[in-house]
């Protein structure tokens, strides 16, 4: 039995990985330490669709300052390896991951990072394991999700960067070691420095996760009691939603409190700080929590408008010396295979150094120079969370010195045993690490017994430093070990605050109310908490804090600070750039028929100016004369007389003009007809019969005029209630159906002499003037048809003028159809100015 189970692995397949999942960095060791990083700030989740195989999950966003971490992480370890003093004889190994600052991602890491150096041959599960501590991670969410998986295994974790009070619980986390302090202790800092500067109206932003969540609840506890109120509470979605983000901003840009407290991660922050700068929203006050407040990739001269001024509490600096000769070893032909290296690149330099097909940055040849301009890699003047991983790898290397000097017979395990070197198990060097205390750079590392580590806080500003970069600028510390009320030390005068001020934002509440406003209660709230509404316009308030508004009398209006009633501004079609222009035209269009008329006096012998009854001509000239003339008393500010004139002399001036041109037109069929066998029509268009149609038709235009001065003549208005803020002053028509009649007649008029010249269009001769009226008729109802609805829109001033255009339009459009053939004979070819010629019977 036993030997058929023995043989039966040798006739099965070979057990294959499903996935691999890759460290960014390995390095062979007597003992091997984990790494977990967030080298990206996010991750695409795959698709969830069960039909075929998922694809891997691919980690967006490369992080030069988590690279940085890493890097540091490698440069302690060598110096450790090379160190005479620590760990002789003893080599330190590390499997480094990247958990792209998402939970889920991290657990894989640290599923991974248990295995050896190669996870296709890793050790059976016998002795030892293979790894004896874990250096991360950087969100408490990933944090506890990594500790869970290692706690089976007893293996001990120190992070760098999770500060959730919630690690604390030794029940929950009994592996869990921290180089940064406890968030308890940041809360209370924050709490502090709201009280300090009278913050009393504030917003609170978390991200989608513990550290979030427990950091607020500590904060609330701690404002409990004091005058500080919050404004609102929201959450930024672990998986980034641009939506929910916008959602957040319209909350922020609504509300009066503008103080906003942040506890989030890097990785959340980058997007929803790009969406707010494209959202324009300024006049917040940033206090930022350490997870972000050191944040190099926030240190671009286009974030400072937004963010500058931001004020958040750091965990201590330090001092790495060979940090900024290290990272300029790292580079792409030291490094070919490693895709990270080659991120790197891409992050810093925008190109890649070994392009493949569909490479989406252009080639370059890995050898550019690391340069103190690439902040978010370069920058060791001040290492925060790198001087933490540099921490925290010599905690374990201190921790495991001290544990291989332990004396056979004097160990602090069972029967005083020591553990052994080639045998260590990681609770082991739990002990350890429990009570190691050691100094590093002047500063004393060690931890209580819940993991903690010393609570202190440097004070940070954001400031504008050179090329208009964004500058950490230390202006204070908070010292958690000091007594109650003398922990916050801050240099006041050192702090530019936001929007580049001098003085600290007020955020309360609710502000009073200046005068131009009125206090609103908001309903549910507490009476402190009103809004201050802008009086609407009309009304105006000149006191602090008034209950309402008054309305300002007919004749006023409120000025732009709503603190004053001011007299309303009066509209007319004024001389200024339109009037001036109407009346140019007006001008020149009357100096031109006078000009057509001189020529046709001067030439008033000839057969284009006889043939067809010159009296009508000059009366057609003289009408338009008028016509343009009329205009003008359109323009200016309207009076009793301008009123009267403006309608009743452009209608009979019109009327006038219309009826010249329909006798015309009758004279032009008759001329044309009268060779026709019995036709004697011409005795019945002599020049009293033309004259007497052009009377009668004139002389109906009049009746309707007077009949309407006498019933209901136009008169000056003051119209308020167009424009509230203004008082249109504009001739009413007094009667509209008289004003519409007057129209009407004259549309009668013209589409009659457009029906009579369209029937004569064809008559034979080389002048027939039939076709020219056509012409001239037919712009003269498009002007008057397109006129009606733009009239009836046009607001205040505007009605008239485009009146006036109107009347000036149909003016030049008879003027140039009627005469402009003429005179290109008279003046231009004289030789057609005979009667033979206008007649078409010339001698072929």
């Amino acid at each position: 039995m036993t030997e058929n189970i023995m043989e039966k692995p040798n006739s099965a397949k070979e057990c294959t990985l499903q996935s691999s999942f890759e460290p960014g960095f390995v390095a062979d060791g007597d003992y091997v330490i984990g790494g977990i990083f967030p080298l990206h700030y996010n991750q695409e989740m795959p698709d969830l669709n069960c039909t075929y195989r998922p694809s891997a999950v691919k980690c967006n966003g490369f992080d030069p300052r988590a690279f940085r971490w890493v890097q540091t992480m490698r440069l302690a370890v060598e110096e450790i390896n090379q160190s005479d003093e620590l760990l002789p004889n003893h080599t330190l190994g590390y499997k480094i991951f990247d958990s792209c600052a998402y939970p889920l991602t991290g657990q894989r890491a640290a599923l991974a990072v248990l295995n050896g150096l190669d996870e296709a041959h890793s050790h059976m599960c016998n002795g030892a394991s293979p790894l004896l501590a874990v250096i991360g991670e950087s969100g408490s969410a990933q944090s506890i999700v990594v500790s869970r998986i290692l706690q089976p295994f007893r293996i001990p974790m120190i992070s760098y960067f999770s500060s959730c009070a919630c690690l604390s619980d030794r029940r929950k986390y009994p592996t869990f070691f921290r180089v940064i302090p406890n968030d308890d202790y940041q809360v209370k800092a924050i709490a502090q420095l709201l009280l300090r500067f009278n913050w009393t109206w504030v917003g609170l932003v978390r991200g989608d996760h513990e550290y979030g969540r427990f950091a607020v609840y500590g904060l609330l506890r701690e404002l409990q009691g004091t005058r500080v109120c919050v404004a609102y509470q929201e959450m930024i979605p672990l998986l980034y939603n641009r939506q929910r983000a916008l959602e957040i901003m319209q909350v922020m840009r609504s509300s009066g409190a503008k103080v906003v407290v942040v506890f989030s991660a890097e990785g959340e922050m980058t997007p929803f700080l790009r969406d707010y700068m494209k959202q324009n929203i300024t006049g917040i006050q940033w206090v930022a929590s350490e997870a972000w407040v050191t944040a190099s990739v926030f240190t671009g001269s286009e974030y400072y408008p937004y963010l500058g001024g931001t004020i958040g509490f750091a965990i201590r600096q330090g001092h790495i010396p060979r940090l900024s000769d290290y990272l300029q070893t790292v580079d792409p032909q030291r490094y070919p295979t490693n895709p990270l290296v080659q991120e790197l690149w891409g992050a810093l330099y925008g190109c890649t150094p070994f392009p493949s097909l569909g490479a989406l940055l252009p080639p370059c040849s890995g050898q550019e120079s690391l340069l103190e301009q690439h902040s978010a890699y370069m920058n060791t003047s001040s290492p925060r969370v790198a001087y933490n991983v540099y921490k925290s790898v010599y905690a374990i290397a201190h921790s495991l010195h001290n544990l291989l000097l332990c004396q056979p017979g004097s160990g602090p395990f069972h029967n005083n045993s020591c553990a052994q070197s080639n045998n260590i198990y990681p609770w082991q060097l739990q002990h350890y690490l429990q009570e190691v205390s050691f100094s590093i750079a002047g500063e004393e590392v060690n931890f209580d017994l819940k993991g903690d580590s010393i609570p202190y806080y440097d004070i940070i500003n954001w400031q504008r430093g050179t090329g208009g970069k964004i500058e950490f600028v230390n202006v204070g510390l908070f010292d958690g070990t000091k007594a109650a009320g003398k922990e916050l030390v801050i240099q006041e005068e050192r702090i530019i605050w936001a929007g580049h001020q001098s003085k600290a934002l007020v955020s309360v509440c609710s502000a009073s109310c200046l005068p131009g406003s009125r206090k609103a209660v908001r309903r549910g709230e507490p009476v402190c908490c009103f809004d201050c509404i802008p009086c609407d316009s009309g009304k105006i308030s000149n006191q602090t804090d008034s209950i309402d508004c008054t309305t300002c009398p007919e004749d006023f209006w409120s000025n732009t600070e709503r603190t004053a009633c001011i007299p309303k501004k009066v509209e007319f079609l004024a001389y200024d750039s339109l009037g001036i222009a109407l009346t140019v035209i007006a001008v020149v269009g009357a100096c031109l028929t006078l000009a057509v008329l001189a020529v046709f006096l001067y030439h008033r012998n000839t057969a284009i100016v006889r043939i067809n009854n010159s009296e009508l001509s000059f009366f057609i000239l003289l009408s338009l004369t008028l016509c343009f003339l009329c205009a003008l008393v359109f323009i200016g500010e309207p009076t009793s007389w301008s009123c009267v004139l403006r309608h009743t002399a452009f209608s009979i001036t019109l009327s006038l003009c219309i009826s010249c041109i329909l006798g015309k037109t009758l004279v032009v069929l008759a001329a044309f007809t009268v060779a026709m066998p019995g036709n004697n029509i011409m005795k019945w268009l002599g020049p009293k019969q033309q004259r007497a149609i052009i009377f009668i038709c004139t002389l109906l235009q009049v009746v309707i005029c007077a009949a309407w001065l006498i019933d209901a003549p136009p008169y000056p208005s003051r119209n308020t209630q167009y424009e509230l803020s203004k008082i249109v002053l504009e001739c009413s028509v007094g009667s509209s159906l008289a004003f519409w009649c007057v129209l009407g007649y004259i549309g009668l008029l013209a589409c009659l002499c457009f029906v009579l010249a369209f029937l004569a269009r064809k008559l034979p001769g080389n002048f027939n003037e039939a076709k020219f009226i056509t012409f001239s008729m037919l712009i003269f109802c498009a002007v008057w048809l397109s006129f009606i609805p733009a009239y009836i829109s046009s607001p205040g001033k505007y009605a008239d003028a485009v009146e006036t255009f109107a009347i000036l339009a149909s003016s030049f459009g008879l003027l140039f159809c009627l005469f402009s053939p003429k005179c290109y004979i008279i003046l231009l070819k004289p030789e057609k100015n005979t009667k033979q010629h206008l007649m078409g019977k010339e001698k072929k």
